[in-house]
């Protein structure tokens, strides 16, 4: 009896969902936090202003690389880009210190795949912080390593510079990371050293890493929880804007103008897309109108089929959304 408790139906063995705590990483965690603190010092009293603006500089290109790139391009292909853009979103990723597009393409659709359940590794059903903090120092259980094996990468492993990324992503890591941002200060306008350390690499890795992390928890904060209302009852309406964009990125995720943080069209990663595909250096943004909303409800209810699968078939061919339509995005929003 005890023999047919740990096996599945096929006779295999059933997988631990238990997860171990990485220490490494936890230290880690530890030491980027006390030393984003500390650049708090620098930001305030011993930094140029020209250091500053080339540390928000490099985090918000940083988040493109991550929300653009990793995110809406590579996980979702929301979009296609060129050679050109390609290359700029692999570098701007690179910066951002998030682990190589590869990794993190293949953690996040094994995420989407298993959301909410034992095999997320990110899990936001067990509350902001794990979702947040801790899930990102656990190694993987058995069964999500066995999990993450099943999630299709053929795509990225067909991308040469995607690939070229994750063979040399330590180098790359220490070069653009690093030792460049570093250095630039110190070397170009007479900046402290010490100044450009804390700054530019632990107070800029920090915003990165949270707000890489905010795309799986993101949920946590701006998602309308079941019976709630919109706009949401409550005083951090003038802060927190909650709605359920989120939940119709799991639905639709090529979407992209869905936000990583609760908003549609109008947030600004969306707005660089569309730069992107008015210099001709994005094409084929995928996106879902109104119409093929409504359409697809009514083929999941009658069809008893799952909606995603209904939104994908109908954006297939979706005549109603023309190809330009980013220059007008207010119509298809």
């Amino acid at each position: 009896m005890e023999q047919h408790k740990v096996e599945n139906a096929e006779g295999k063995p059933k997988l631990s969902n238990s997860r171990e705590t990485n220490w490494l990483k936890v230290l880690f965690q530890i030491q980027v936090t006390l030393s984003a603190l500390c650049a708090v010092h620098f930001l305030l009293y011993e930094s140029y202003w020209s250091t500053i603006f080339f540390m928000f500089t490099l985090t918000f290109l940083a988040h493109i690389g991550v929300a653009a790139g990793a995110h809406r391009l590579w996980a979702h292909r929301s979009y296609t880009a060129n050679g050109i853009l390609r290359v700029f979103l692999l570098f701007c990723q690179t910066m951002s210190g998030t682990g190589s597009v590869y990794d993190w393409v293949q953690w996040h659709r094994l995420h989407h795949k298993h959301f909410g359940t034992d095999l997320d590794p990110y899990n936001p059903t067990r509350g902001f912080f794990y979702s947040h903090i801790q899930s990102v120092t656990l190694s993987l259980s058995p069964a999500q390593e066995e999990a993450l094996k099943e999630i299709d990468m053929s795509d990225l492993e067909k991308d040469k510079m995607v690939m070229f990324q994750k063979r040399w992503y330590i180098p790359l890591y220490i070069i653009f990371v690093l030792l460049l941002p570093i250095n630039a200060p110190a070397e170009y306008w007479g900046e402290q050293l010490s100044a450009s350390m804390f700054l530019v690499f632990w107070l800029r890795y920090t915003i990165n890493l949270q707000l890489a992390w905010l795309v799986h928890s993101a949920t946590k904060i701006w998602q309308l929880k079941p019976g709630e209302k919109y706009p949401a009852d409550t005083n951090l309406v003038f802060i927190i804007t909650k709605t359920n964009w989120l939940a119709y990125h799991y639905m639709a995720p090529w979407d992209y103008q869905t936000s990583e943080y609760g908003q549609y069209g109008t947030d600004v990663i969306t707005k660089v897309i569309r730069v992107f595909a008015a210099l001709e250096l994005a094409t084929d943004l995928r996106t879902v109108d109104s119409n093929s909303v409504r359409q697809a409800l009514t083929m999941s209810l009658k069809q008893k089929r799952n909606i995603t699968d209904c939104l994908w078939e109908l954006t297939q061919d979706n005549n109603n959304v023309p190809k330009e339509h980013f220059l007008t995005p207010s119509k298809y929003m």
